[in-house]
């Protein structure tokens, strides 16, 4: 800036009129608003892939090493528990996505929600009358809307809890089902700790999974499908 220029000033009425009508009730379909709804919608998407790559390299993980285990009699139980280490290393990954995710989630949804919900059938009211100035301050100072532990809970219960299910049950027939020379608990041992105790350990932590994903909580998750709640176009 030259000397003869006047500096700016951010409160004058021409820098309070940048943006005007930018968001306006008329605008088109070709407005600002209907890019930036096209570009929550593409973050979006691309957080849901990440999410299912993780999911795929779980299962074919999973897999790969029940396969091996029970490929013969003389492979370890304890390549399962191992197979439980590394469902349990992608839950977090994925948890930790899934926060990252339900950022352009929820925005998406306020968009639905407040303006092509209400442009659709103008005969209904606005669901959240403040929606501009939430989505404003968050576009202004972003933040993670939900719970680590909330994350856990969405994650197992739409794939990791039946998954950890497949888990155990392949784990108690390798102990108790193959044919071995050893009878349970030896059957269940892994190096010096007994089979009374790694059978406690692995009962404990599916216990802890099951309560994580279904004890009763206010979800702060906004707008997912936590129900099945059937309904035609006409309902």
């Amino acid at each position: 800036m030259t000397a003869d220029e006047e500096p700016f000033d951010p409160t004058s009425a021409e820098a309070r009129d940048v943006g005007a009508g930018l968001l306006d009730e008329t605008m088109g379909p070709s407005s600002s608003l209907a890019h930036l709804y096209r570009g929550e919608i593409h973050r979006m998407k691309f957080w849901r892939e990440r999410l299912d790559r993780t999911t795929n390299w779980a299962v074919t993980t999973l897999a790969a090493i029940l396969t091996f285990a029970f490929a013969s009699p003389d492979h370890p139980h304890y390549l399962i528990l191992i197979a439980g280490v590394m469902l349990s290393t992608f839950l977090v990954m994925e948890a930790r996505r899934y926060r990252g995710y339900d950022i352009w989630r929820s925005r998406v949804r306020v968009l639905q929600e407040n303006v092509f919900a209400k442009g659709l059938d103008p005969t209904i009211p606005v669901a959240d009358p403040n929606w501009r100035r939430k989505l404003a301050q968050d576009y202004r100072t972003p933040v993670i809307k939900i719970s680590f532990e909330e994350a856990l809970a969405h994650r197992l219960r739409r794939v990791y809890l039946p998954l950890f299910t497949v888990l155990g049950a392949a784990w108690l027939a390798r102990i108790f089902v193959v044919p071995t020379e050893r009878p349970w608990p030896e059957t269940a041992a892994v190096g010096r700790l007994s089979g009374e105790l790694v059978t406690v350990m692995v009962g404990l932590a599916y216990v802890t999974l099951v309560v994580i994903a279904l004890r009763p909580r206010t979800w702060k998750a906004k707008g997912e499908l936590r129900e099945e709640n059937v309904a035609v176009w006409d309902d």
